[in-house]
């Protein structure tokens, strides 16, 4: 039990039932019983395996609970009696589980939650598919889709999981000795959703996301610790862009490099420096993002005057083990004004390794320029020349002698008032204007070796000496601090115009921009909060989103609040902001607080866009049935006016034609009315759906009897071995008879359709089966449309509902329909129901939405 009152929890992780995620969550129990814990069993399903069953011997468990509903019984975890009984551990079984309508919680998860929040430790087991956050790859890989999930932070907040890994072919052979289904499920099981490949793609899933899990632990630890040295628990390759045409050469050897190992990550970060001199092609930046992502890596751009030191940060918060850049571009004099990026991020790299990259453009550089902005460093050499250029320009001109007279001298001291304004800025040059003065005075104005100044124009010519080199130091200072402030603002620009391009091409753009901010400025975390209350005496913040560790609870939490508005406000975490990235971190908290509202409004349309469905759908109805509720109508209304006329004495056998035609155009009409009112419910959302367990066979009497005359021509081959289906008779009838009356409406002259059922992992499905000419595979979705046949104009077959009708109806029921093609030519629509799960034995192979997969040894 925790210390702070809640209890942990453990969580076992497999790729595919039948690993043995049960098994070794009962050997845990049976371990800590032996102990001396307090182990109870909450749930755990055996599913009649007998090894999982042996592992429940010894311990105790706690009574189900039943549920009646729709007229069938159903047992869940009593969940009061649990917390009554108060264990130490609760063994809970299937995690992701929906609970039985009427239980107090809508998912098994949420009935965990409250056991931890009772102080007791819970030990739980889950399979990868049912993550939120990949339920809809694992449904590509394997075609079956997952009707029960659980969210990943419930997983992710576990304490400790567990990986329970078995090889693909182990978990084949465990299947065929009966160790996992039935011996009628075994053969579709394995040519189905246990085949190889899907085995070993599940099997990466897991180890991938369980590998993430692992890193982002590491990355709390390491940020909990203090810890900035690179712990090299996997390769990371940071590669170093400038924007220049060496870029793509870089990139690619950084991706060779992290691809020897297995799992390498790639990195590409360019460094924005605040001076605006990087030299930096916007366009070559966008074609190397373009690049590094499509060689499966990321991009990130930070802001830093000091590119080494930027560079080492990025690599070292990423626990990068590897920087790789490229050889310096500059000439050999520009080597020669001191250490270039690479020899100065070598020197400070600690435990990174550094790979420089030669490439073609290696000295082919520029000559150095003279910065726009006035660094410590430029003021320190401003300073010293300022010291020493004076008496030194005094001994040189001294050697001229009396060839060289005042205003020589005078132009000579101005030329080395600019050089030293150029360099250091004002202040420098202020004294060497100065001290300039003085040495004019001493060495060169009559009478020289004396401060005394004899003639009037003299002095002039030394005021005048001042003030134009305290004026011309000014311009020049001016004109450094103008550049300076440019090349930010162009900094800034570029910084924006890059974020702005990586967040607008994501489909998570808030917590894309949050972790892109966090990264610019090097901050340890970054959250953006909204108020949800405020009275006279307190504030309630809200988390929206956020990007790295800490989460803030509080703006107060933070080391920066900017508002992006009065109720919105971006808080950052790791150092103080000074007063210009304030300025540009406002930008992105507006642009924060515009995706909120965009997003806000997307969920607003999104819930208007069922009212313009179903506008729509009326639209469609009053246009396409005018003619179809006519005809059955006249005909029926020419065969009863017919039969009242006094002016022709028709024969028994006239009138009982008459009356027949006037019977099959009201059972036509009734059908159509019946489609129209079915379809409006669905895409309203109120058709009344009452499912319960069934017996497929169940419905045959009543699909043929619909049909009438027509069922003659149906072939019925479904096994009474079928498992039972959880199903709404009265729907289900609906969906088989629309779906044979249009296979017996496309079926050739003595090929009967044939409808057939088979078991299939945790579904039943049922085969329509006919010889007609079949439907082109770029048109299958066309089908499905209501008011569509495929470009045909005879109103006598209807207006197009019983596909659309028959889709909408099996999708209530939590099926689907899909239309397949029949081996040898022909149409096949096959409707999957789920499978009820009324008791252990009746275990369903993955995906059922009643139970979790069941797990043994």
């Amino acid at each position: 039990m925790s210390k702070s009152g809640r209890g942990h929890l453990r969580i076992y992780l497999g790729a595919a039932p039948g690993v043995g995620k049960s098994y070794k969550m009962l050997g845990e129990g049976q371990r800590r019983l032996t102990r001396g814990t307090d182990v109870v069993v909450g749930f755990v399903e055996t599913h009649g395996r007998e090894h999982t069953a042996e592992m429940l011997e010894g311990l105790e468990i706690v009574p189900r609970r039943i549920i009646d509903y729709r007229g069938a019984s159903f047992t869940e975890m009593d969940l009061d009696a649990v917390l009554a009984r108060r264990p130490e551990v609760a063994l809970v079984d299937e995690l992701a589980h929906t609970n039985v309508p009427g239980s107090r919680n809508e998912k098994r998860w949420q009935d965990i939650d409250e056991i931890l929040a009772a102080g007791i430790d819970v030990i739980s087991a889950v399979n990868i598919q049912h993550l939120e956050s990949i339920n809809d790859v694992v449904e590509k890989i394997t075609g079956v889709p997952q009707q029960e999930t659980v969210p990943d932070r419930v997983v992710r907040a576990a304490d400790q999981i567990e990986l329970v890994d078995m090889t693909p072919e182990a978990l084949r052979r465990r299947m065929a000795h009966g160790n996992v289904y039935s011996a009628d499920k075994i053969d579709a099981a394995l040519g189905n959703y246990f085949r190889v490949g899907n085995l070993s793609a599940l099997r990466e899933l897991a180890l991938l996301w369980l590998a993430d899990r692992v890193d982002v632990g590491l990355q709390q630890y390491r940020a909990q610790h203090d810890i900035d040295s690179t712990w090299e628990a996997r390769e990371r390759v940071v590669v170093a862009l400038t924007g220049g045409p060496e870029g793509g050469t870089l990139i690619r050897r950084a991706a060779r490099i992290a691809a020897r190992s297995s799992g390498g990550d790639l990195l590409a970060v360019h460094v924005a420096r605040s001076d605006g001199l990087t030299g930096a092609d916007p366009k070559r930046l966008a074609e190397q993002r373009i690049l590094v992502e499509s060689l499966g890596g990321t991009y990130h751009q930070v802001v830093g005057d000091d590119v080494p030191a930027a560079l080492l940060t990025f690599a070292r918060a990423e626990n990068a083990t590897q920087l790789v850049l490229g050889g310096s571009r500059r000439s050999r004099f520009g080597a020669l004004t001191g250490p270039g990026i690479g020899t100065s991020t070598i020197r400070d790299s600690g435990d990174i390794d550094v790979h420089i990259v030669t490439h073609s453009q290696m000295g082919r550089g520029r000559l150095p320029r003279l910065r726009g902005s006035l660094s410590t460093r430029r003021k320190v050499e401003g300073f010293v020349l300022a010291v020493v250029l004076p008496p030194l320009l005094a001994l040189l001109l001294g050697f001229g002698g009396d060839s060289l007279n005042l205003t020589s001298n005078v132009l000579a001291f101005l030329l080395a008032v600019i050089v030293v304004a150029l360099v250091g800025g004002l202040w420098p040059a202020m004294v060497t204007a100065v001290g300039g003065t003085v040495v004019l005075n001493y060495f060169f104005t009559p009478p020289t070796r004396t401060f005394t100044i004899a003639e009037l124009n003299n002095v002039l010519a030394l005021a005048i000496f001042v003030l134009v080199a305290a004026m011309v130091s000014s311009v020049v200072d001016r004109a450094a601090r103008r550049t300076r402030q440019a090349a930010r603002a162009a900094a800034e620009s570029e910084t924006l115009a890059t974020l702005a391009g990586s967040v607008l091409r994501g489909e998570t753009a808030l917590p894309a921009l949050l972790e892109r901010v966090r990264e610019a400025f090097g901050m340890t975390s970054a959250c953006l909060m909204e108020r949800v209350d405020d009275d006279e005496l307190t504030e309630v913040w809200r988390p929206i989103a956020s990007a790295g560790t800490p989460t803030c609870r509080r703006p107060e939490d933070g080391d920066a609040e900017i508002p992006g508005r009065d109720d919105l406000v971006l808080v950052l975490q790791g150092r103080q902001l000074a007063a210009d990235e304030r300025r540009l971190v406002g930008a992105f908290a507006a642009h924060a607080a515009a995706l909120v509202d965009r997003a806000r409004l997307s969920a607003a349309a999104a819930e208007a866009k069922p009212l313009a469905e179903a506008d729509k759908l009326r639209t469609a109805l009053l246009r396409a049935v005018g003619h179809d509720l006519r005809s059955p109508l006249a005909s029926a209304k020419a065969s009863v006016t017919s039969l009242r006329s006094d002016d022709v004495d028709w024969s028994e056998s006239e009138r009982a034609e008459l009356l027949e035609t006037a019977d099959e155009s009201l059972d036509r009409l009734s059908r159509l009315v019946d489609n129209l009112l079915d379809l409006s419910r669905l895409q309203a959302g109120v058709l009344p759906v009452f499912t319960r367990p069934m017996a497929l066979d169940e419905i045959v009497p009543g699909v043929l009897a619909e049909l009438g005359d027509q069922s003659e021509k149906v072939t019925v081959d479904i096994p009474h071995t079928l498992p039972l289906v959880e199903a709404d008779p009265a729907l289900l009838e609906r969906v088989v008879a629309n779906l044979l009356a249009n296979a017996i409406r496309h079926s050739p002259v003595g090929r009967a359709p044939l409808i057939t059922g088979s078991a299939l992992g945790d579904t039943v499905e049922i085969r329509v089966i006919d010889r007609g000419p079949g439907i082109p595979r770029e048109d299958r979705d066309r089908v499905f449309a209501p008011f569509q046949r495929l470009g045909d104009t005879d109103n006598t077959v209807g207006v197009g509902l019983g596909l659309a009708l028959a889709r909408g109806l099996a999708e209530a029921m939590h099926g689907t329909l899909q239309p397949e093609d029949t081996p040898g030519g022909g149409l096949t629509m096959v409707v999957s129901i789920p499978t009820a799960n009324l008791r252990p034995a009746d275990a369903p192979i993955p995906g059922s939405r009643e139970r979790s997969e069941p797990e043994a040894l």
